[in-house]
């Protein structure tokens, strides 16, 4: 067994694991009281909206993917909310802009993260809306601490706050300056909004899903819908330091969306069946390498070595260039994922992969097809609109832009579910309710005619990719991390080396990791670093080498620098309940017993 800086957890009642320890706590909290994993995660849920708000909030998007016991089988939970009706190309060209900014509420969907996380408690759950609510209210009213990356995030935009952001500054900056990271902190205003969510929840009538309901209609219906609409007609985007008039995102838009529940995309990789999101989020990418690697002996490459970093990156180049041509949401393009995934297109596919790195862009021709890729250029008007929509990009800010959470219980059900957006340092928060708008419509091209252009009621191809695994002796495996386009890449790492090994969760998660940037970036300004290889120091110099000499533009990153990884597991064989939880940042937990 390698060294690894924390026990991988074991136990038979349950487990929680995800990037914030208060969140887990929340979450065992909810299964020592006779709740099941989705309840668990519910509250955790909420309770990550509290604490991480500069990773996730209640304004921005939460796809999972879940396994229920008594159906037998796994479901995708779609909480990415689509562009607004007034959302067009054309829109955005008429105000100088030819890409959606990164900041700002021009740059909104309709936020789906509290419709989605109420569904999964309807029809999954067990427990009133009362009882998963309470640790979110509970932190927002009394307190909770803040850790280092919140700080950071408010000390970047204290400027925007100061000058433009106002309602913001009323929350982040208390006596006019950022809070010191430690100290216990409370956003009173978001305490209201989720007390009287719960309060019309309630008022709905005396049954569980009445209440649930009646919260659902409060969001998207009611109250918070209202705040909102208003806040958009009412505000000049000028008044607030952004480019354009107003924002799209009205009230109708919000009241007539749903969070829905569809069938997993799943591919067979050795002993294991993968479960992803279908092309509206990156997850095929996923499966599109696994696919790529499924012909080479990783088993026989040192895990972590040259040999091994090197073919999974190769291959990694090759599915992201497929993301990039064919991903887009289905009700609107073409679902090209069979072919992408077939056994022939990655036979062929898989040749492109040398001895040396590749500095091209290549997707593939499914089906025949000419594959067309987005002209990202940054243009003077879009500079003119300040500052990144990702949070991984700021010079300060560590990478990780989203929040990840992973639970299993003892009747064997899983949830993996990976919450994003609504960051309070990319958009104004709303007034009266504590909270900002998400900008994940960034991620939309304007160009037209490609899977991912900008349509009214499309899905962006959302980078949230959580991830569900069954292994043939009936072990299941729920993990993921937040990152961004390395979130495919980090878990794919931390899951071909599990799978490849007889490492335990923590040695997978602790092991050293690495990434590419090759491709375009899925968040304002699109920018892509060709060629380049990032690792952790830990992969050693020798290895380093040997991948300079493969022609790879390596970049040495600190020691424990990069992912988030959290993973729970069913192991039905063993009899007990698994969980692990990254070390770096010093902020993610596992719990369990």
């Amino acid at each position: 067994m390698e060294f690894t800086t924390r026990p991988e957890l074991a136990g038979t009642f349950g487990m929680v694991a995800s990037t914030h320890w208060l969140a887990s706590s929340a979450g065992m909290a909810v299964l020592e009281r006779g709740g099941n994993a989705f309840d668990a995660a519910v509250a955790a849920g909420f309770t990550l909206q509290v604490v991480e708000p500069h990773l996730n909030g209640p304004g921005g998007d939460m796809p999972a993917i879940l396994y229920s016991a008594e159906r037998k089988e796994a479901a995708v939970l779609c909480g990415q909310g689509p562009a607004p009706a007034a959302a067009t190309p054309e829109r955005f060209r008429e105000v100088g802009l030819e890409m959606v900014p990164g900041i700002g509420p021009l740059a909104c969907c309709v936020p789906g993260a509290v419709g989605a996380w109420l569904l999964m408690l309807r029809d999954f759950g067990s427990w009133r809306l009362r009882d998963v609510l309470e640790f979110g209210i509970g932190y927002a009213e009394q307190g909770f601490p803040l850790v280092t990356g919140i700080v950071a995030a408010i000390s970047d935009v204290q400027e925007t706050f100061r000058r433009d952001w106002l309602e913001s500054a009323a929350i982040w900056l208390p006596g006019g300056r950022p809070p010191e990271a430690g100290r216990r902190f409370q956003n009173p205003m978001l305490a209201r909004t989720l007390r009287r969510l719960l309060q019309e929840g309630e008022a709905a009538g005396g049954g569980r899903e009445e209440q649930i309901e009646g919260a659902r209609r409060a969001w998207y219906e009611g109250f918070v819908t209202q705040a909102i609409d208003a806040y958009v007609v009412d505000t000049p985007l000028g008044d607030l330091g952004l480019e354009g008039d107003r924002a799209f995102l009205r009230g109708e838009d919000m009241a007539t969306w749903r969070a829905t529940l569809e069938p997993p995309l799943a591919y067979d990789f050795g002993a294991w069946r993968v479960y992803k999101t279908g092309p509206w989020g990156q997850g095929p990418v996923f499966l599109q390498q696994l696919a790529l690697l499924d012909r080479f002996d990783l088993r026989a490459m040192p895990p972590g070595g040259p040999d091994f970093i090197h073919t999974v990156v190769e291959s990694a180049k090759l599915a992201f260039a497929d993301r990039e041509a064919w991903y887009g949401d289905p009700v609107f393009v073409p679902d090209r994922t069979g072919e992408l995934l077939s056994r022939g297109y990655n036979d062929r596919r898989r040749e492109l992969v040398g001895e040396t790195a590749s500095a091209e862009l290549r997707p593939g021709s499914p089906d025949g097809s000419m594959p067309r890729l987005p002209r990202w250029q940054v243009s003077k008007s879009d500079l003119r609109v300040r500052g990144a929509g990702d949070p991984t990009t700021g010079a300060r800010r560590s990478p990780g832009d989203t929040c990840h959470l992973d639970v299993v219980d003892r009747w064997g059900n899983l949830v993996s579910a990976t919450p994003s957006g609504g960051w309070l340092q990319s958009s104004p928060a709303i007034p009266g309710l504590g909270f900002c708008l998400g900008t994940r419509a960034q991620i939309f091209t304007l160009e037209p005619g490609l899977p991912n252009s900008l349509a009214p009621g499309k899905r962006p191809r959302t980078t949230l990719s959580p991830s569900l695994a069954e292994r043939d002796d009936g072990l299941r495996l729920a993990f993921g991390t937040p990152g961004a386009d390395r979130q495919d890449q980090w878990s794919l790492n931390f899951f071909v080396q599990l799978a490849s090994t007889a490492w335990n969760l923590q040695e997978a998660i602790d092991a050293p990791m690495w990434h590419t940037d090759h491709f375009p970036h899925s968040f304002y300004p699109h920018h892509s670093r060709p060629g380049t290889l990032a690792v952790e120091e830990r992969v050693g110099a020798a290895a380093i080498a040997e991948l300079r000499r493969r022609g790879h533009q390596v970049e040495v990153l600190p020691p424990w620098s990069a992912g988030r990884l959290s993973a729970a597991a069913h192991d039905g064989g063993a009899g007990l309940l698994r969980a692990a939880a990254n070390p770096r940042q010093m902020q993610g937990y596992a719990v369990g017993r």
